[in-house]
């Protein structure tokens, strides 16, 4: 390499200086004006940032004119004890007096835009009803009259408030800003488009926000933007005229942007903090493929059209939005060794641009046909995160503004590597891979636990693959591959070029599965893995490969397979007999040699599992004889029949971060005692006839997300005889009867009442779900049949 110019930056320095270690620039944004003359120079640079506090008026803006080279590459980096902290906010000069009831006032500064406020680094909350309380799980609060008549009565002018709802199936959330009300007290809201999946708010789970009369906790505040007056409750033992009051304002800190055909190049950002961004939850609204979640393209940190980009031994904090964004063509992305907390969305995202993909489509409903699609394997072109690695990173508490979100979220990428990673107290799943564009991925060594805290239906690693072969207008799913003679058809995998590994990773799902492959996830090989609550589930899809992993008190969840899958399952332990859900037998290509765990039983032949999978004619019951599982120790002793089985031991100590740095911050997961179960469920199957026809109550969170419900309700129907009124008048099998006549069918004997309780010959309608959709039968004289 050649010799090496280095550029000092300092809160002391000046601007006008030489940007030496003797006199140091004070701004980050001089030293890069210095470091492209430099760079264009052919000179490597290094700029070295002291530690303090950078408050940017706009983002720091990287292109190609700042890029380095593969011997030259350029460093910016923070030096010293403490970490160089770059923020998107100000600090606010004012003069508080009291106002009412413990509340203070101030007048803000001309032209002010605020929208999170930090109070000596403690994060204040928007005047909100309910107020804040962090030991409530699910959105630190809710209430069902939040946006009711009656509340919204006592509000002079909401205009501005915001709205926040969990999805009526609790898939993500949805944000609404409120432009008034109504006469009559009703609220007029704009927004809504942060879900994909338009099934309205949840009728529970919400509250407002920004809004005056609800200013009445320690800990909110409200900033009147006409009249430039900015109020705040005070925590107790918080004197607001000697703290630092702090406004962010920015949503974007650092943007590394190229163009096409000229990226930005062997450029790393390291050691530094970024901390205090704005809120970017009203411009969610681009959506993924046919799938519940949207995006916006930006974060803390931006890549776009990069190559061998790094960002090092950084720490995100107190973000109102994403931390790092990778938008669209970018290769060899690395983010190493960095610690992410209290992040309002995503902490790494990498998304790609649908101009990538062939056939895409955006809404979950929307559906084509075989003749129709483009049959060219891969992607179309290259505009997609390619080759790129996040390890070492710790990353928690997520989500805290919005729900569907991700610590690591992947879609329309290829060849991403997650590595060495502790992932939790997350509001959904820590690790989301959406659809199979375009597969290479390795999940390997991470520490996943505590997600799904405030939503349902998903795991703490989850995906789905609705790629352009699933549920296609003119094709039965169950004829592909349906003769096992013959070459397998390369439909299912027309979009995911290599498969997804997940091995050697621990994992735990005490409100959903501990792997969750839903809606068509294809071509995946999943082994290694102790899962430590929830399973594994396997929804459809195609080339599943399910080995060697431990399942601890809990099974493989099979859910709707289609019949030519080619799925293998095998060498796997068990505590507990499989759970499946309309799966054809006999499952998958093969189904062999698992273990069910039976403390203290000698080896015998686990009829059990032989009989739902139509397989497993060498799986054995029997003590699977585990070292210490007490401490986490799933390792099986010599002479276990597991062993004999083909059953491999694999490392236990080698989950999650491993830099002794990120270790003494980092959480393990609860370890479960055996027998211990989750999200058990108390209601009764009570199968029962209604006519000929056989029906359940839905039961158990696998029917919950088998049939697309938003809770545990209503009644299956399991057989539809042919000949049978229901047969004749439309029914389907699978069908989830939800009321009759418009009153509310919870169970079978809801639906048995309120059918007893139909007249002969009289017309009458009944409310299914159906393919994740309420639909409407009306029935004709039914009872004369």
């Amino acid at each position: 390499m050649l010799d090496e110019k280095c550029l000092y930056v300092s809160t002391d320095g000046n601007d006008h200086a030489r940007g030496t270690a003797e006199q140091p620039y004070a701004s980050i944004g001089r030293a890069m004006r210095a470091a492209r003359e430099i760079i264009a120079a052919g000179t490597p640079v290094r700029v070295k940032v002291h530690g303090g506090t950078y408050d940017l008026p706009e983002p720091l803006r990287f292109g190609p004119e700042d890029s380095g080279s593969e011997s030259s590459p350029v460093l910016y980096e923070s030096i010293g004890d403490d970490p160089a902290v770059i923020t998107g906010s100000k600090v606010l000069q004012l003069d508080w007096k009291p106002y009412r009831d413990g509340i203070m006032q101030a007048r803000a500064p001309e032209g002010l835009v605020l929208d999170q406020l930090y109070i000596d680094g403690r994060l204040y909350h928007m005047a909100r009803y309910p107020n804040y309380d962090e030991e409530i799980r699910i959105m630190n609060g809710y209430a069902a009259d939040s946006i009711r008549p009656e509340r919204a009565a006592r509000w002079r002018n909401p205009e501005g408030g915001y709205v926040h709802a969990m999805h009526s199936h609790l898939w993500g959330d949805y944000w609404y800003r409120i432009a008034g009300k109504t006469q009559d007290d009703v609220l007029e809201l704009e927004g809504g488009w942060q879900n994909n999946r338009q099934l309205g708010m949840h009728s529970e789970f919400l509250y407002v926000e920004n809004i005056v009369e609800e200013l009445d906790a320690p800990g909110e505040w409200y900033y009147d933007d006409k009249a430039g007056l900015l109020y705040v409750f005070p925590y107790p033992g918080t004197d607001l005229l000697t703290a630092e009051t702090r406004g962010a304002h920015l949503p974007h800190l650092v943007e590394i942007i190229g163009t096409p055909g000229t990226s930005a190049q062997h450029l790393t950002l390291k050691g530094f903090a970024f901390e205090m961004t704005s809120r970017t939850f009203m411009e969610n609204r681009e959506p993924l493929l046919r799938s519940d979640w949207t995006v916006y393209r930006g974060g803390a940190v931006l890549l776009r059209d990069t190559e061998h980009c790094s960002i090092a031994d950084c720490s995100f904090r107190n973000l109102g939005g994403n931390a790092v964004f990778v938008d669209g063509r970018n290769r060899h992305v690395r983010i190493t060794g960095c610690h992410l907390e209290e992040i309002g969305s995503n902490g790494i995202a990498f998304v790609g641009r649908p101009d990538s993909v062939r056939s895409p489509l955006f809404e979950y409903g929307e559906r084509q046909k075989l003749s129709e699609i483009d049959r060219m394997p891969g992607p179309k072109s290259e505009n997609y995160p390619g080759s790129c690695l996040v390890e070492d990173c710790l990353i928690t508490r997520v989500g805290r503004v919005e729900k569907q979100s991700a610590p690591v979220q992947l879609s329309m990428a290829m060849d991403i590597t997650i590595r060495s990673c502790s992932i939790y107290d997350v509001p959904r799943a820590g690790i989301n891979i959406s659809e199979g564009t375009f597969g290479g991925h390795l999940i390997e060594n991470c520490d996943v636990f505590d997600t799904v805290l405030e939503t349902g239906d998903h795991g703490s690693f989850n995906s789905w693959g609705r790629d352009r072969y699933w549920l296609l207008e003119d094709m039965d799913m169950d004829s592909l591959n349906e003769n096992p003679g013959e070459p397998d058809d390369p439909l299912p995998v027309l979009d995911i070029v290599r498969p997804i590994v997940i091995r050697h990773n621990r994992w735990r799902c005490d409100y959903g599965w501990d792997i969750d492959l839903d809606d068509g996830s294809s071509w995946y090989a999943i082994y290694n893995n102790l899962c430590l609550a929830g399973g594994i589930k396997l929804r459809e899809g195609f080339y599943r490969r399910c080995e060697n992993n431990i399942i601890v008190n809990n099974s493989l969840h099979p859910h709707v397979w289609f019949k030519g899958s080619r799925d293998i399952i095998r060498r796997n332990i068990v505590f507990t007999a499989y759970v499946p859900i309309r799966v054809p037998q006999p499952w998958g290509t093969e189904c062999n040699d698992n273990l069910l765990h039976v403390p203290g039983a000698q080896p015998s032949p686990a009829d059990e599992l032989q009989e739902m999978s139509g397989r497993d004619q060498r799986s054995l019951a029997a003590d699977a004889q585990f070292i210490d599982p007490d401490i986490g120790d799933y390792r099986v002793r010599d002479g276990s029949p597991a062993l004999a089985l083909g059953f491999k031991n694999f490392p236990m100590d080698a989950f999650g971060v491993r830099s002794p740095r990120l270790r003494k911050r980092a959480k393990t997961p609860r370890l479960p005692q055996i027998g211990e179960r989750t999200g058990e469920s108390g209601r009764l199957h009570q199968h029962s006839l209604w006519g000929h026809c056989k029906v359940k109550n839905i039961v158990g969170l696998g029917e919950v997300s088998a049939s697309g419900l938003p809770d545990e309700t209503g009644v299956l129907i399991e057989t539809i005889p042919w000949g049978s009124w229901q047969n004749e008048r439309g029914f389907q099998i699978a069908d989830v009867v939800l009321d009759l006549n418009g009153s509310k069918v919870d169970t079978v004997n809801d639906l048995l009442e309120s059918y007893e309780a139909v007249r002969e010959g009289e017309t009458f309608t009944i409310a299914v779900f159906r393919g994740q959709k309420r639909v409407v039968l009306t029935i004709d004289n039914a009872k004369n049949d």
